[in-house]
């Protein structure tokens, strides 16, 4: 896939959109042309039938997720809707992060260790009140692993869980407990915490030879520099980036005439915007995105 930052798009008020709705946030994608004929056709896990050439060719097998661009958007836009449906900053509402007193790199462990916590959590708190959960992991420039719990108490208005409670229920290491009721895009807020890279000398130094931007962040106070994207090449190939409870829903997405959103929108105008030229043999496309951030239009 080819992405190009500078790319513009007209839209008419009736060309068709998809209007995805989470809580406060909503995202208005346009596609210009829809392909609904799939041109190729897997074989196995090592080969595909082009349909229109009758071509059979080999499947790329990537090493990490940095080197599939489409892939690892499309799990971080998955991830996104699915915080950004299911959490909004309440105060029944808790970002975890769960992180070992080893340098621990088993990523079989780290499954089973996260579902004994789950397992935990939920029955010292079965008489107070039902939990669902999200579960990011976030992977270690030295071969560690964190990961980030969002946890949603149901049945309560308020949560409050000292820190040292916490660390006894997780049973390996450290913890650290966050509110999210200061932030109005969650989604976007740990999805750049979990893809951006500090900016530092020996960071600089893995990603020499490659196309990086440096972006700046407001971190305690103080303005630091970070390397969008930079920690994507951390991300095994496969491995699923997060796992979530029963209870965490995706959003409603409908389908509209692109005049018709601002029956959903009001007047307001987008807080973020992003088009991408796609091309991928003899298809091409234009995908825009619009979000829209409610509340801070009430602030």
């Amino acid at each position: 896939m080819k992405e190009d930052k500078e790319q513009s798009v007209f839209i008419s008020p009736s060309d068709l959109v998809t209007v995805t709705h989470m809580n406060h946030i909503i995202e208005v994608q346009y596609m210009q042309r829809m392909n609904r004929n799939a041109r190729i056709k897997k074989l196995d896990k090592d080969r595909y039938l082009h349909i229109n050439t009758g071509e059979i060719k080999d499947i790329k097998h990537i090493e990490n997720r940095s080197e599939s661009f489409n892939s690892l958007r499309q799990s971080f836009k998955k991830l996104r809707y699915l915080i950004n449906n299911n959490f909004t900053g309440k105060g029944n509402e808790l970002h975890v992060t769960l992180t070992y007193a080893e340098n621990m790199t088993d990523t079989d462990r780290l499954y089973r260790d996260n579902d004994k916590f789950i397992k935990r959590l939920r029955y010292k708190y079965k008489n107070i009140s039902s939990v669902d959960y999200l579960n990011v992991i976030e992977p270690q420039e030295r071969g560690a692993w964190h990961c980030h719990l969002l946890l949603r108490f149901n049945d309560l208005d308020k949560i409050y869980i000292p820190n040292d409670e916490m660390a006894k229920i997780w049973g390996h290491g450290f913890v650290t407990i966050r509110s999210l009721k200061e932030v109005d895009n969650i989604g976007a807020y740990l999805s750049a915490y979990l893809t951006d890279i500090e900016l530092t000398e020996d960071n600089i130094k893995k990603l020499a030879g490659t196309d990086y931007r440096v972006i700046t962040k407001q971190v305690d106070g103080q303005k630091k520099g970070f390397i969008k994207g930079g920690r994507l090449h951390l991300y095994p190939s496969g491995m699923n980036l997060y796992r979530k409870s029963a209870g965490i829903k995706f959003p409603v997405r409908e389908r509209m005439k692109y005049g018709d959103t601002k029956k959903v929108v009001g007047s307001e105008k987008p807080h973020y915007e992003k088009t991408y030229s796609i091309e991928n043999e003899d298809f091409n496309n234009i995908i825009h995105y619009e979000q829209y951030n409610l509340k801070r239009t009430s602030l």
